[in-house]
């Protein structure tokens, strides 16, 4: 039966050519650890680079074909089995061969003959440090894990619940399909594109355009607000009428918002989601609402979920009307550079444009 004790020993490697060493150290060893020998370098790298390393190696330098400060370059140098502390345990007594020895990365030099005493002592500190080192490592790794895994479940959980509330407007306006995910999509694809352009760069950072895809689908969640009567009315809307529709706008930014100081704190992705909420309807001549905002002056989230809402609108089959065919949408849209929307956008989108097709092909509602 094995000795449950021993299972939980440190293991101490001791590499050396004279069988004389391997008893004595073995003998000086084997009642507080467990141990193993090798009678030369190459069987001691097997045994370093095997699946249950050593805690410790003792190394003896003069060894007939590779000498110890080899075994110690060699082990030093492999990520495998470079946390393994090298003690030298050997005759030559020179400041320079201690010096090489220690600038091999050894962590001590003994000189033979040894003190029994002095050496057990040196063995105990660095099998100390060892299992230190190892505990602090173990617990990073685990620390790191947990934080990702935390991290990952936060971001599930913020998309989760940015898709549901989306969900609460698209559900009642159930005609529009996939709309919430093709605009997403058409988003990032702009966003992605435009990311290098000197107007936009400074804005599309590489976690903006992640902020953008996330807070896109709040984009019509003040639509939660109109009554049923005017959002699902199967015919255009009475000039009356369309002052409350308009009103969508508002009602999804002040949403928002109150969540957000419901926090405390600002937080980025509800930033960017109130920026869309309220102007994805502005133009850029100045004639969209609520604000009647113009040119640069519009936010950039805006900007762009002007462009992939229009083009959605467009394509979509609604109850008072059919969808229009890609190509006539991509005509309509363009005429309305510099006036709908920001030039420099609108051409990002014509050369998209056959991206945004298959977008709105590969998410179609039939």
């Amino acid at each position: 039966m094995v000795d449950a004790a021993l299972i939980t020993r440190q293991t101490v490697l001791v590499v050396d050519d004279t069988p004389e060493n391997l008893s004595l150290m073995s003998a000086l060893l084997k009642d507080d650890y467990r141990v193993k020998v090798a009678n030369n370098g190459e069987k001691a790298l097997r045994i370093a680079r095997s699946e249950t390393p050593p805690d410790l190696v003792l190394l003896d330098i003069m060894m007939p074909g590779m000498d110890g400060y080899e075994v110690c370059r060699l082990l030093k140098g492999d990520p495998a089995t470079g946390d393994i502390p090298v003690m030298f345990i050997t005759a030559r007594s020179d400041m320079e061969d201690e010096k090489l020895g220690l600038e091999l990365g050894a962590e001590d030099y003994i000189t033979k003959p040894i003190s029994p005493p002095i050496f057990m002592a040196r063995v105990r500190t660095h099998l100390k440090l060892k299992a230190a080192a190892d505990f602090l490592r173990d617990k990073n790794q685990f620390l790191e894990r947990e934080v990702e895994r935390r991290t990952n479940e936060v971001r599930a959980l913020q998309e989760v619940t940015i898709l549901a509330l989306a969900s609460l407007a698209e559900t009642r306006d159930a005609d529009t399909g996939n709309h919430l995910r093709r605009t997403q999509l058409y988003v990032r694809s702009l966003a992605l594109h435009l990311k290098a352009h000197p107007r936009f760069r400074e804005f599309l950072s590489e976690g903006n355009v992640t902020l953008l895809y996330k807070s896109a689908p709040l984009h019509d969640i003040g639509k939660v607000g109109i009554p049923d009567r005017i959002l699902l009315k199967p015919g255009p809307l009475e000039p009356e009428e369309d002052v409350i529709m308009k009103t969508h706008t508002r009602i999804g930014w002040d949403a928002i918002d109150h969540a957000e100081r419901s926090l405390g704190a600002s937080v980025d992705f509800l930033r960017i989601a109130k920026e869309i909420a309220l102007s994805h309807h502005e133009k850029w001549d100045g004639t969209g609402y609520p604000a009647e905002l113009s040119g640069d002056d519009i936010p950039i989230s805006a900007r762009l979920m002007a462009v992939a809402d229009v083009y959605d609108a467009m394509i979509s089959n609604r109850v008072y009307r059919g969808g229009m065919p890609h190509d006539k949408v991509v005509q309509i849209l363009a005429a309305g550079t510099g006036t709908h929307f920001d030039p420099d956008i609108m051409t990002a989108f014509v050369e998209l444009q056959d991206q945004f097709h298959r977008i709105a092909l590969d998410y179609a509602v039939f």
